[in-house]
């Protein structure tokens, strides 16, 4: 969410399995019946993008050693395909969005106190209903939520994602795309990945870009 960058992982990660919101029994049975893998923390020291420097921070990484245990679980995909269809928002722009905020951990925290794989500030998931962040479906349906509230407050897919990033009332005081290279670059990483988003391999697909900039596939020739 806000101004995200290095992710870091908070100590809750580190406690026991059978905490709220941990469990698969919390997750409806459709979308993840069986638990996440096991995360191992690790810590790492990388380039900061934005300064230059050195970052000392902790991943989570599955036990078969990818970046975290829900970018390799196939129910956690699952999972954002079916919430964003059922709020009527692109699983491809989900996606997009996780990507870049998260990498799918839905353990992550920001330094800024965003939490989980759609990174919610504390105010917004409450606002949106999310009593735990940490959980992945409640995560994601909050995410989604806002994500589409932004979509129609703004009617342009590029605005929505600057005020994912920034917050609402950035993007209203500048009257589109605020001037603040993180959130510029921010809004270049999730449209690009958005738009070279993998096409069905079945039948013939056609990509289009709609006049809010978002890429729209169908499979009828316009």
């Amino acid at each position: 969410m806000r101004f995200c960058s290095e992710v870091i992982l908070g100590t809750m990660v580190f406690g026991s399995m059978t905490q709220p919101g941990l469990h698969a029994e919390n997750t409806p049975p459709s979308t993840l019946e069986t638990p996440l893998a096991l995360p191992q923390a690790v810590s790492v020291v990388r380039v900061d993008a934005r300064t230059g420097r050195l970052v000392r921070g902790v991943v989570v990484k599955s036990q078969a050693g990818s970046p975290s245990a829900a970018s390799a679980n196939p129910q956690v995909r699952a999972m954002v395909e079916e919430t964003a269809k059922n709020l009527d928002v692109s699983p491809l722009l989900v996606d997009s969005v996780i990507q870049v905020e998260s990498n799918y951990n839905p353990y992550a925290i920001s330094p800024k106190g965003a939490q989980g794989l759609m990174q919610l500030m504390p105010a917004t998931a409450r606002r949106f209903g999310v009593k735990d962040s940490f959980d992945p479906q409640q995560n994601l349906e909050g995410g989604v939520r806002y994500l589409k509230f932004l979509q129609e407050t703004f009617q342009d897919d590029r605005l929505a994602v600057a005020a994912y990033n920034a917050g609402e009332g950035v993007v209203q005081q500048y009257g589109g795309l605020p001037p603040y290279p993180e959130t510029q670059r921010y809004v270049e990483r999730v449209l690009t990945l958005y738009s070279v988003a993998p096409v069905p391999p079945q039948g013939k697909i056609y990509r289009y870009r709609t006049a809010s900039g978002s890429i729209l596939l169908t499979d009828t020739l316009h």
